[in-house]
């Protein structure tokens, strides 16, 4: 992790502009050409970038901003899975997807995002994947005995791709899993295939479990009880878990079971459009501080800020930021 006493980060995605939306649905209907939304992508990217620098964010994203939602992406990039390409009108509905045999191995393409990335900030950078247990859930399994068999050859092809990000230089990697919270009964195999995503992987690695942010509501709610003890198993640095929506009174759990990560406390609602103010974020992690050490504790939104608009979205990276420095402050540091 970063040097940086409670080190800020975004989890991935930055707002969404109307503009894009209708472009991308535009492509959808083969009203613009790819190349052009490609160009739309590129500026978009770099303004979400400048975006975190001038909040202050330590660890920056590209905002995602490329991906239609966090299944279709990997879909469309994973050799084997066939895509139905005419199955959604709207850019953030999921296309139709199967697998039908057994999944070879190729470039996924996400060094190329990382570059552009890189050329475009000084800042630490991270790079998100989508988890293969939220991806058997959207993925038509047609070959795979289980779905933990197509999860872990899910795993096994990423993980190539992962070492190629760590040998292209990416340091922070985060795994986005927000259906183990719908799923609690797969948390076993799902964590087995986080680790056969991860061997040999030689990165900062984030595991990211949100309650789900469709269409900027949540999916599933409950407590995080349901991670322990199987999650201790997870070969991972940081669990990033959100707690600004739901309250703080999971935070327990790290004292309960002492679980070696760092924890990635969600200090900002991203469901709402109500700015929190830098004293209400340094108060959620003042009160975090009672249970984990601050080199043990980053802070971060809930989760992707993709459904806010981009004013809410930077005011609140914004007082996320200056919430830590008054903490950081008190530390000392």
């Amino acid at each position: 992790m970063t040097a940086q006493r409670l080190p800020t980060a975004v989890v991935g995605s930055y707002s969404m502009p109307a503009w894009l939306e209708r472009a991308k649905n535009d492509y959808l209907r083969r009203r613009i050409s790819r190349h052009d939304l490609d160009e739309m992508h590129d500026a978009v990217v770099k303004a979400a970038i400048k975006d975190q620098e001038v909040a202050g964010v330590d660890i920056v994203s590209d905002g995602e901003l490329r991906r239609d939602n966090m299944i279709d992406d990997f879909a469309l990039r994973l050799p084997g899975i066939e895509v139905d390409l005419t199955s959604k009108k709207f850019y953030y509905d999921f296309y139709e997807s199967v697998v039908r045999g057994k999944m070879p191995t190729a470039s996924l393409g996400l060094v190329e995002e990382f570059d552009f990335l890189r050329r475009f900030t000084s800042h630490r950078s991270k790079v998100s994947i989508t988890g293969p247990h939220s991806l058997v859930k959207r993925i038509r399994n047609e070959y795979y005995p289980s779905e933990e068999a197509l999860a872990l050859d899910i795993a096994r092809v990423m993980n190539l791709e992962l070492r190629e990000l760590v040998r292209a230089g990416a340091r922070d990697l985060q795994i986005d899993e927000p259906y183990y919270s719908g799923f609690p009964e797969d948390l076993a195999w799902g964590v087995r295939a986080i680790n056969t995503l991860v061997e040999g992987v030689d990165a900062y690695v984030g595991l990211h479990i949100c309650y789900g942010n469709r269409y900027g509501k949540p999916s599933w709610e409950g407590s995080y009880g349901y991670l322990f003890p199987a999650i201790l198993d997870a070969r991972v640095h940081q669990l990033t878990l959100e707690f600004a929506r739901r309250g703080s009174e999971d935070v327990q759990l790290f004292k309960e079971w002492a679980p070696p990560f760092v924890l990635g406390l969600g200090v900002i609602d991203v469901k709402s459009h109500d700015v929190e103010t830098p004293h209400l974020v340094a108060e959620r992690i003042r009160q975090a501080l009672e249970i984990v050490p601050a080199e043990r504790l980053a802070v971060n939104p809930d989760c992707g800020c993709l459904h806010l608009p981009r004013d809410i979205a930077f005011a609140k990276l914004s007082a996320m930021v200056e919430g830590a420095r008054l903490v950081r402050r008190e530390l000392g540091g």
